[in-house]
């Protein structure tokens, strides 16, 4: 467990799927916790499961971190911060296709707004920004694994784009102040807690394969579909890194810490948090249907505007550099989703 003086982080959108995982191990790691979330895309009870979860409670602020002047007001009565992890944006692939402006005005928007409020209010212990990127910075590479060092293409939808454009800006803007920043580019989160009291948990119909798997399992869901079987991978279907929440939580306090203990060596970083392997949709299917002992209802239907063929990360530099490395398996992640969701089912 990391040891720390219970300094003030700061966790936009820390209701949200990976940011509710990543309070409970910030206050399991005695950090003092704030909460900004619109509650937008999440869910007010994930409050009382964090609660239930650590023995504590964290302070909820309720408004939107593209709103000025509430997130002003935010940063003039809070000048004990240490740092933050902006995890506040719309994250889904193909809703970026369809609706590009949303995400180009609310992903780029609060980035900005939250740099130019700790600019401006200069909070006297502040350290830095942990920023949630995503391997979508990549594009399709040409070469795999992808490292740190891997250069960024075009990116294959808006929402990849934006995650590209928050990077520069903290690259720009980082060398202009007293404190760093660390991008950390995430492969695909999935799972639960192993309490099984907070999950992922989509606003209508899932965006993301595994919520849609275990949706379709316990019958909210009639079939999930499955995009392509023509990619050049194996079985035909796209590969992915997926690394269980929890794990990616902890690198979060990782970086949190490197942050707090001023061991960047650049004024910005980047590291790629994933396991280092790629599976594909049809494995992770298959994984679901072993751990979970249920047969799972699905069809093949075309490619996905968006989607990129297969990739995953080479996870040496953060494992190195941040003292981090993940742990779970796929099996161990599939088989928490599934009891969350059937956790879901039961309340």
């Amino acid at each position: 467990m990391i040891q720390n003086m219970g300094e003030h982080i700061v966790v936009t959108g820390g209701a949200g799927y990976i940011g509710s995982h990543t309070v409970v191990e910030l206050l399991n790691n005695n950090y003092q916790v704030s909460i900004i979330d619109n509650f937008n895309n999440s869910d007010r009870s994930v409050i009382d499961a964090i609660e239930k979860i650590t023995g504590k409670r964290p302070s909820v602020f309720e408004f939107d971190v593209c709103n000025e002047a509430s997130l002003q007001q935010f940063f003039q009565e809070h000048q004990d911060i240490s740092a933050v992890i902006h995890f506040a944006a719309y994250k889904a692939v193909g809703e970026s296709v369809a609706e590009p402006l949303k995400y180009y005005r609310n992903n780029i928007n609060s980035l900005l707004n939250l740099a130019e409020q700790i600019d401006t209010n200069k909070p006297s212990n502040f350290k830095g920004i942990v920023f949630s990127s995503s391997c979508t910075v990549y594009g399709q590479p040409d070469v795999l694994p992808v490292t740190e060092a891997t250069p960024m293409k075009k990116a294959e939808s808006p929402y990849g784009f934006t995650k590209q454009v928050c990077e520069e800006l903290l690259l720009n803007n980082t060398p202009n102040t007293n404190y760093s920043s660390i991008a950390l580019r995430y492969f695909n989160p999935i799972g639960a807690h192993p309490s099984a009291l907070i999950g992922e948990l989509p606003n209508g119909v899932p965006n993301n394969l595994v919520p849609y798997i275990t949706q379709t399992a316990i019958g909210k869901r009639e079939c999930l579909q499955v995009f392509g079987n023509d990619y050049h991978t194996e079985d035909g279907s796209c590969i992915r890194d997926f690394i269980h929440v929890v794990d990616l939580a902890k690198a979060h306090v990782a970086a949190i810490s490197r942050l707090l203990n001023e061991k960047t060596k650049h004024a910005f970083e980047v590291f790629n948090v994933g396991t280092g392997r790629g599976n594909s949709v049809l494995e992770v299917i298959a994984s679901f249907e072993k751990v979970s002992e249920q047969k799972l209802n699905y069809k093949i239907v075309g490619r996905r505007s968006g989607d990129i063929e297969k990739i995953y990360a080479d996870t040496s530099f953060a494992n190195q550099e941040l003292g981090w490395k993940a742990e779970s398996s796929l099996d161990e992640a599939m088989l928490s989703a599934w009891r969350w969701e059937q956790h879901l089912q039961s309340r």
